[in-house]
């Protein structure tokens, strides 16, 4: 069978993490490093599909200033990542990126933890699905891979689901993993049925990749921290390279 190549999209919001830890609130300083902007140039440049950033209410990493430099590069395809509030999707219809992720969020969290309720929150959700889609942004809700968030998450118009694959990430090498991969291959597959676009991320790394590549219908792959960790020891470009030859090789 022939399989078309998964698309990778790159996170940098850990560079902005590491450059915050030490210049937080200098973050336009020219003595500010790393840059995300540069970080973003050198993913590009070893070929990475897009980048996506997470600008958060408390902007703990990525900065507006930031998103709004790396939008102007040439050939960047963004993927916004953002909290269905009123300020986010007016920042997201302001920019215009390529894609926006809906994603939850909370102060308290490290990382993004579990996918969006978009059952519970469905009203909420909707309308800014529509928004974005009338201004010709395409949408993905970042979801668990349970059969009533994917059916609702079909329901908004949403042409895109991103699979949370985090607890299949914390499961790799133990007696779960092979339930939390077989959760998300139901997923995939009853997305694909229902005619959505599936994504996938988080917790992705260098070695449970080869199990994430057991999915069907993966599109994209959204990956940052192991990236951002791997480019401390080997670059940006080797980095994403050698990423992306993970994502040649389908079971």
């Amino acid at each position: 069978m022939t399989h078309r190549p998964v698309l990778l999209g790159v996170n940098i919001d850990h560079a902005a993490t590491l450059r915050q830890a030490r210049y937080r609130g200098q973050h336009t300083s020219h003595l500010a490093e790393p840059s995300p902007l540069e970080f973003t140039r050198q993913a590009l440049l070893a070929g990475t599909d897009g980048i996506t950033v997470h600008l958060r209410e408390d902007r703990r990493h990525i900065q507006a200033e930031d998103i709004l430099a790396i939008a102007q590069l040439p050939n960047v395809r963004l993927n916004l990542e953002m909290a269905c509030t009123p300020a986010m999707l007016e920042f997201a219809l302001q920019l215009k990126p390529a894609a926006v992720c809906l994603v939850p969020e909370s102060r308290e969290e490290v990382t993004t933890e579990g996918g969006l309720d978009v059952v519970g929150h469905f009203q909420r959700v909707q309308p800014i699905v529509q928004a974005l889609g009338c201004a010709k942004i395409e949408v993905s809700l970042f979801i668990n891979a349970e059969a009533e968030q994917i059916k609702a998450s079909q329901a908004t118009s949403a042409p895109v689901v991103e699979l949370h694959t985090g607890a299949f990430a914390h499961a790799w090498g133990t007696a779960h993993e092979k339930v939390a991969r077989n959760e998300l291959h139901q997923g995939a597959e009853l997305a694909h049925q229902l005619g959505l676009i599936v994504n996938a991320g988080h917790g992705i790394n260098y070695d449970n990749i080869r199990g994430i590549m057991t999915l069907p219908h993966l599109h994209e792959l959204n990956i940052g921290h192991s990236i951002v960790s791997r480019a401390l020891f080997v670059g940006v470009q080797s980095a994403v390279r050698e990423m992306k030859q993970h994502l040649q090789i389908r079971a």
